[in-house]
C-alpha cells in the first residue's frame, strides 16, 4: 500500500473518532438563580416544577436537580436554594429537593427575615441578622451534627456578594474551596454574607476556615442580583472543571428570575416625591438583572433555544402555605417574556411551565451530569490509592 493511502486511512480514522467525540460531548448545564425579595416565589415555584418535569420524563421518582445541571449559582434567597439543592447530604445525594427546600424557606421564613424593632419613628424595615445566622446553621448540619462548607456540595456552586474591605465583587466558588482551605467558608455564612442587603442588615463579616481570607460582605444583588453572567464566565474560564467549553455554543443555561421588585411598592407621584433607601435598592437589583439578561441574549442570539430565562411579570401575592400550590400554577400559567437583540422584549406563545417542559426534554435527553462529586470524597479516598 502507497504511503499516501496509508496517511489517508490515518486521517479518516481520526476525522471520524474526532467527530464522533464531538457529536457525543454534551453541553454544560447551568442553573442560575436570581435574588431579590424575600420569599423566592417565582424561582422556588420554576424549582418546584423543573424537578417534578424531569422526575416524570425520567420515570425516576428519586431523580434531583443536581443530577442534571453541571453548575449551579444563586444571589440572595437564590444561593439560599442553590445551596440547599446542592449541599451534600454525606452520601454523595442533595441534602434537600426542591420542593423541600421551598418549604422550608416558606416555613422559616419569619425567622429568616425576622423584624427589628428600630423604633417608633423610624420608617426603615430591618431584619435581625441573628436570627438569619440560627436558621441558616439548621439548614445546612448535616443529621450527623456536621456544619458544611462550601467544598461540601453534590455539583460545583457559585455564589457572589460584595466586599466593602476591597470595594469589589467576591464570589465564593466550590472550585475555589477545593483547591484550597483559604477559599473554603462555612456554608451558612456564605449564603449569610449574599444576603446581607444594605437596606435591612449590617455588612456580614466572614472567614475562611483555615482564617486566612476574610470579607465584609453586603447583598451579591449589589452587582449580581442574575448571577448568569458570573457562572458563563467561570465554566468558559475553568479548563479544569469544564475542558470542552470553547465558547457559549457549549451551553445550555437555565436562569430563574424572582420576579421585578420595582412596582411592589407604591411610589408616591408628584414634585415632592422621593424614592426611600430600599426603593433604590430594589432598582439597582431589577436593573442588574434585566441588564444580564440582555447581555446573554445577545450572546446567545444565534441559539436561544440554549438560554431560557424564566421571569414573572405582574405576579401574584405572597406565598403562603395555604395558596402554595396556587402561586405554583399561577406563575407556570404566565407566558414567557423573551430579551431581544440589542434591546427590547417580547411576549411569547409558550408559558413558563411550557418553557421548563421544553427544557427538560433536553436535560434529561443529554443524561446525567458526568462531573465528579464533591471533592471531599477523592480527598478520603486517596490515601488509599497512594498505599499510605
Amino acid at each position: 500500500m502507497e504511503l499516501s493511502q496509508v496517511t489517508l486511512e490515518i486521517f479518516t480514522k481520526l476525522e471520524q473518532k474526532w467527530l464522533s467525540h464531538y457529536e457525543n460531548t454534551k453541553k454544560v448545564r447551568i442553573l442560575s438563580i436570581d435574588g431579590g425579595g424575600t420569599t423566592g416565589i417565582v424561582a422556588g415555584a420554576a424549582l418546584v416544577h423543573l424537578e417534578e418535569q424531569i422526575r416524570l420524563k425520567t420515570g425516576d421518582p428519586h431523580a434531583q436537580i443536581a443530577d442534571f445541571f453541571d453548575l449551579v449559582t444563586g444571589t440572595g434567597i437564590g444561593a439560599i436554594l442553590a445551596a440547599m439543592i446542592t449541599a451534600d447530604d454525606g452520601a454523595g445525594r442533595p441534602l434537600f429537593t426542591a420542593r423541600e427546600a421551598v418549604n422550608a424557606i416558606a416555613e422559616k421564613n419569619s425567622d429568616l427575615y425576622k423584624v427589628k424593632f428600630t423604633g417608633m419613628f423610624s420608617r426603615r424595615q430591618r431584619y435581625t441578622g441573628a436570627s438569619m445566622d440560627k436558621v441558616l446553621k439548621e439548614l445546612f448540619r448535616r443529621e450527623d451534627g456536621k456544619d458544611l462548607t462550601l467544598k461540601e456540595t453534590c455539583k460545583p456552586l457559585l455564589v457572589p456578594c460584595f466586599d466593602l474591605k476591597s470595594s469589589a465583587p467576591f464570589v465564593f466558588s466550590r472550585a475555589d474551596a477545593s483547591e484550597s482551605a483559604s477559599f473554603n467558608f462555612d456554608l451558612w455564612k456564605v449564603c449569610r454574607a449574599t444576603s446581607a442587603t444594605p437596606s435591612h442588615f449590617k455588612p456580614f463579616s466572614l472567614s475562611s476556615v483555615d482564617g486566612k481570607t476574610s470579607c465584609y460582605a453586603v447583598d451579591g444583588g449589589l452587582v449580581m442580583n442574575n448571577p448568569t453572567a458570573a457562572a458563563v464566565t467561570h465554566v468558559l474560564h475553568n479548563k479544569r472543571d469544564f475542558p470542552s467549553v470553547n465558547g457559549v455554543e457549549d451551553l445550555l443555561v437555565l436562569s430563574l428570575g424572582n420576579g421585578p421588585l420595582i412596582g411592589r411598592k407604591p411610589f408616591r407621584d408628584g414634585a415632592n416625591s422621593d424614592c426611600s433607601t430600599s426603593s433604590v435598592v430594589d432598582i439597582v437589583l431589577d436593573g442588574v438583572s434585566e441588564t444580564i439578561d440582555q447581555m446573554l441574549g445577545n450572546a446567545f442570539c444565534w441559539n436561544r433555544t440554549d438560554y431560557v430565562r424564566i421571569q414573572a411579570n405582574g405576579l401574584v401575592g405572597p406565598r403562603t402555605k395555604d395558596n402554595e400550590e396556587v402561586v405554583v400554577v399561577e406563575v407556570m400559567k404566565e407566558r414567557g417574556v423573551e430579551s431581544l437583540p440589542f434591546g427590547g422584549k417580547r411576549l411569547l406563545t409558550e408559558t413558563n411551565g411550557q418553557r421548563i417542559q421544553s427544557f427538560v426534554e433536553r436535560l434529561v435527553a443529554s443524561g446525567k451530569t458526568s462531573l465528579p462529586p464533591s471533592p471531599c470524597k477523592a480527598a478520603i479516598v486517596s490515601p488509599l490509592a497512594n498505599g499510605r
